[in-house]
C-alpha cells in the first residue's frame, strides 16, 4: 500500500507484530459498506469515472455476498478488502482509495460498528427489563426482608426488589442512547489528518451510511475515540449491575438462604462431590466484570499520551472493546434467562420476612407519628428490642400493656405488626406497597417500550447492502 517509498518488504516478525487483521476482520462488513458509499460518492461528484464506480460497487457487492477468507498476510482488514477487490475488478480497485486515508476509514468503520453495538445493547437491556417486569408482576405480594450491611432491615416485596434492578438497567439504556449521539458522526472525508482537496460530498456519504452529521475538524475526526471510551464506561456500569444481580443469585441460592433455585441449565456439578449444583454462570458474570473494567482503563491509558492526530497506538483500541461488548451483551442475555427460569421459594422468603425484630423501625415510627421525637422513639424501641432478645420473643408478641410499660404513647395498632402490614403502609412514591408497585410496573412497561421503539427506529437507519446500493 506504500510500495513506492520502500525498497524492502516488511519484516515477517514485524508483520506478525503489527497486523490487526485477527481483530479488525470483525469490521469486514462495515468496511465494505463504507467503501461502497465512498465509491458512489466519488463517481457522483465526478472524481472518478462512473464506469469505475460501477465496477467498484459491483466488486464490493460480490465481497459481501461471497466473502473471501478473512486471513492471510495482510496488515489489516482494509488491505485485505482492497487486495480481494483488485482480483475481482482489476485496475479500477486502485481508484477506491482516492480522497480517503486508512485513518478516516478505520474511524468510520469503528463508528459503524459502535452504532450497531449500542443499538444491540439497548435491545438486550430491554429483553432483561421485560423479564424482570414479568417476574415482578407475579410477586407484588411476595414479602422478603430487605437488607442493609447484609443484615435484615425492613420488609419489602420481591417485585420492588426486582424493580431496583430494572431502574439500574433504565439508566444503562439511557447512557447507551446518549453515547449513540456522539458515535453518530461521520469522520470519512477527514483524510489522513488534513481533510481533502477533492470536492467531496460528505453529506451524501453520511446519508448513505445513516449518520446524522459529519465531523467538523479533520484532526479530531481521525484521532477521536471518545465514543469508545463512553461506550466502555457504559458497558462497565452495566457489567457492575449484572455482577450485583449475579451476586444475589449466588448468595440467595445457597442452602443458608434458600430464597431461589436456579434452573439446572445454568448450573454445573462437581468433579468430586455428586451432590453439588454450582451457580457457575452467575459466578462468571461476576468474574468477567473485571475484563470490562480493564478494557475501559486500557483504552484510557492508550489515549492519555497521544499527540495530535492519528498514531498507530490507536490500533489497540479494538480488541478489548470488542471483548467488552461481547461479555456484556452475553451477560445481559444470560441474566434474563436465569431470572426467567429461577424458582422463587416464597415460603422461605416469608419465613425470613417474619424476622422477630423486623418491625422495630415501624414501632419507632408509630411513636414519632404521635408526637414523640424520633431520636427518643428510637431509644425507646431499642430498649424493647433488648427485652425481646432477652426473653426470646418477637416484637409482634408484645402486648399493648407491655409496650406501654416502655412508653404510654403506644396505641393498639402497634401490637402484632406483621411484615405485610409494614409493606402495605409504605405507599410513598418509590415505596414497596403493592398498590405503589403496580403504578411503577405500568410506568416501567411504558419506558421499556420507549427503548424498544428507539432501538427499532435506529436499527432501520443502519446501512445494509441494499440501502447503500439503492438508486438515489
Amino acid at each position: 500500500m506504500w510500495g513506492g517509498r520502500f525498497e524492502k518488504s516488511l519484516d515477517e516478525r514485524a508483520l506478525r507484530y503489527t497486523t490487526s487483521l485477527p481483530v479488525d476482520r470483525r469490521l469486514f462488513e462495515w468496511d465494505v459498506l463504507g467503501s461502497i458509499a465512498h465509491a458512489r460518492m466519488l463517481g457522483r461528484v465526478g472524481i472518478i469515472p462512473v464506469e469505475d464506480t460501477a465496477a467498484l460497487v459491483d466488486g464490493l457487492r460480490q465481497l459481501l455476498t461471497a466473502p473471501p477468507p478473512l486471513d492471510g498476510p495482510f496488515e489489516d482488514i482494509h488491505s485485505l478488502v482492497e487486495t480481494e477487490l483488485a482480483q475481482r475488478v482489476g485496475q479500477a480497485a486502485g481508484r477506491l482509495h482516492t480522497a480517503r486515508s486508512r485513518n478516516d476509514q478505520v474511524a468510520t468503520d469503528a463508528r459503524l460498528f459502535a452504532r450497531a453495538a449500542l443499538i444491540d445493547g439497548v435491545v438486550r437491556i430491554v429483553e432483561l427489563q421485560t423479564t424482570l417486569l414479568a417476574v415482578a408482576d407475579r410477586h407484588t405480594r411476595t414479602i422478603l426482608p430487605g437488607y442493609t450491611h447484609l443484615q435484615r432491615a425492613q420488609p419489602v416485596n420481591l417485585a420492588h426488589h426486582l424493580l431496583a434492578y430494572w431502574e439500574m438497567l433504565e439508566r444503562d439504556a439511557t447512557r447507551l442512547r446518549d453515547c449513540y449521539v456522539r458515535a453518530d458522526v461521520l469522520p470519512l472525508g477527514a483524510g489522513a489528518l488534513a481533510g481533502s482537496p477533492y470536492p467531496l460530498d460528505r453529506a451524501y456519504v453520511a446519508r448513505l451510511l445513516g449518520f446524522s452529521e459529519v465531523s467538523r475538524n479533520s484532526l479530531d475526526a481521525v484521532s477521536d475515540r471518545d465514543f469508545l471510551v463512553e461506550h466502555l464506561a457504559a458497558l462497565a456500569t452495566i457489567a457492575m449491575h449484572l455482577s450485583r444481580c449475579a451476586e444475589e443469585l449466588v448468595l440467595w441460592s445457597t442452602a443458608e438462604f434458600g430464597y431461589v433455585a436456579l434452573d439446572e441449565s445454568f448450573t454445573t456439578g462437581s468433579s468430586i462431590m455428586p451432590q453439588k449444583r454450582n451457580p457457575d454462570v452467575a459466578e462468571l458474570l461476576r468474574g468477567k466484570t473485571g475484563r470490562v473494567y480493564g478494557a475501559l482503563l486500557g483504552l484510557l491509558v492508550t489515549l492519555k499520551g497521544l499527540p495530535m492526530s492519528y498514531n498507530r497506538d490507536l490500533q489497540e483500541d479494538k480488541a478489548p472493546y470488542f471483548e467488552a461488548v461481547d461479555v456484556v451483551h452475553d451477560g445481559l442475555a444470560l441474566t434474563a434467562a436465569m431470572v426467567s427460569g429461577a424458582e422463587w421459594r416464597t415460603e422461605r422468603l416469608a419465613v425470613a420476612a417474619d424476622d422477630p425484630l423486623i418491625a422495630a423501625t415501624d414501632l419507632a415510627d408509630h411513636l414519632a407519628q404521635r408526637g414523640v421525637p424520633f431520636r427518643h422513639a428510637h431509644e425507646i424501641v431499642g430498649h424493647i428490642v433488648r427485652a425481646a432478645e432477652a426473653s426470646g420473643r418477637g416484637l409482634s408478641e408484645f402486648s399493648l400493656d407491655e409496650l406501654r410499660a416502655f412508653s404510654p404513647v403506644f396505641q393498639p395498632s402497634a401490637v402484632g405488626l406483621k411484615a405485610e402490614q409494614i409493606v402495605d403502609a409504605r405507599r410513598v412514591v418509590g415505596g414497596p406497597a403493592p398498590r405503589r408497585v403496580a403504578i411503577e410496573l405500568r410506568s416501567a412497561r411504558e419506558r421499556t417500550e420507549a427503548h424498544r421503539t428507539w432501538a427499532a427506529e435506529h436499527a432501520a437507519r443502519l446501512p445494509t447492502l441494499d440501502s447503500v446500493t439503492a438508486a438515489d
